[in-house]
C-alpha cells in the first residue's frame, strides 16, 4: 500500500497510516537550568512536577507526509477514535479513504462498524448486522475486523499484522515530536501547555517538513551477523 500510495492517490483512492500516542506527560523542571559556561553545556536537574497527561489520535497522509485531524485529548476511547476517522474522512468527502492502523480494540470496535454503515450508505440488514457478543458482523472483534476490511467498501481498515506496529507508517513520525518536543529537555507548566505546543509543533511540522517516507525493506529476512 505504501509503495503503491502515490498511483492509488490518482485513483481518488487516499492511504492514511492512524494511531494513537498515549500517555503523553506534561512535566515542569523543578529547577532552573544551570546555564552554559565556557566550556561547559547547560545543565538540566532531573527532577521534575509532574502535571498530568494527554495524548494524540492521528492519521498520516502517505503520499504527503501530514497530520491529519490531529485529535488532542487525554482520552483514547471508540467514540474518540471514530470522531477522529470522521474528521479525515471530510478533508476528501469524494475520495475513497484507506486507513492503515494496529489490531486495538478500538480500531475494529460496534462504533466504527456503524459509522461506516452509515457514511457509505450500506444497505444492512438487523439480522446481518447483528447485535455485539451475540451474532452477525457484530459478532466479535474478528467478524468486525473482517467487515472493516472488505475491500468493496468505499472506507476500508487495513490492520498490520500481530506483533508488528512498526510496519505502521506514523509511528516512524511519532519519533519526531518525541525527539524535537518531548525530549528531557522539555518543560511544560500544564496539559493545556503541552496541548497548545503539541498543536503548533503539529503545525508547523504539516507546512515546511511534511514529506512522505521512504520505504527500503523489501520483506526479507535481516541477515545479522554475530561475528565468531
Amino acid at each position: 500500500m505504501y509503495a503503491g500510495a502515490l498511483e492509488l492517490a490518482a485513483a481518488a483512492v487516499l492511504v492514511h497510516s492512524t494511531d494513537e500516542m498515549t500517555g503523553i506527560q506534561a512535566r515542569e523542571h523543578a529547577h532552573a537550568p544551570h546555564r552554559m559556561r565556557p566550556g561547559t553545556i547547560e545543565a538540566i536537574e532531573h527532577e521534575s512536577v509532574r502535571h498530568g497527561t494527554t495524548g494524540l489520535i492521528a492519521s498520516r497522509n502517505v503520499v504527503t507526509g501530514e497530520i491529519e485531524a490531529p485529535l488532542i485529548l487525554p482520552t483514547r476511547t471508540e467514540v474518540d477514535f471514530v470522531r477522529h476517522i470522521r474528521e479525515v474522512v471530510k478533508l476528501a468527502p469524494t475520495a475513497k479513504p484507506l486507513f492503515i492502523l494496529e489490531n486495538l480494540n478500538t480500531h475494529q470496535s460496534e462504533g466504527l462498524v456503524r459509522y461506516v454503515i452509515k457514511q457509505a450508505r450500506l444497505v444492512m440488514p438487523d439480522e446481518v448486522l447483528g447485535e455485539k457478543g451475540k451474532s452477525g458482523i457484530l459478532l466479535s472483534q474478528a467478524t468486525r475486523k473482517a467487515f472493516l476490511e472488505d475491500p468493496e467498501h468505499a472506507i476500508r481498515f487495513l490492520c498490520t499484522p500481530k506483533h508488528c506496529s512498526w510496519l505502521n507508517d506514523i509511528e516512524c513520525w511519532f519519533s519526531l515530536p518525541m525527539r524535537r518536543l518531548l525530549n528531557k529537555r522539555a518543560s511544560f507548566t500544564s496539559v493545556a501547555d503541552l496541548e497548545t505546543r503539541l498543536q503548533r509543533f503539529i503545525a508547523y511540522d504539516n507546512q515546511y517538513l511534511a514529506k512522505s517516507f521512504r520505504w527500503n525493506y523489501d520483506g526479507r529476512l535481516l541477515k545479522v551477523n554475530f561475528g565468531t
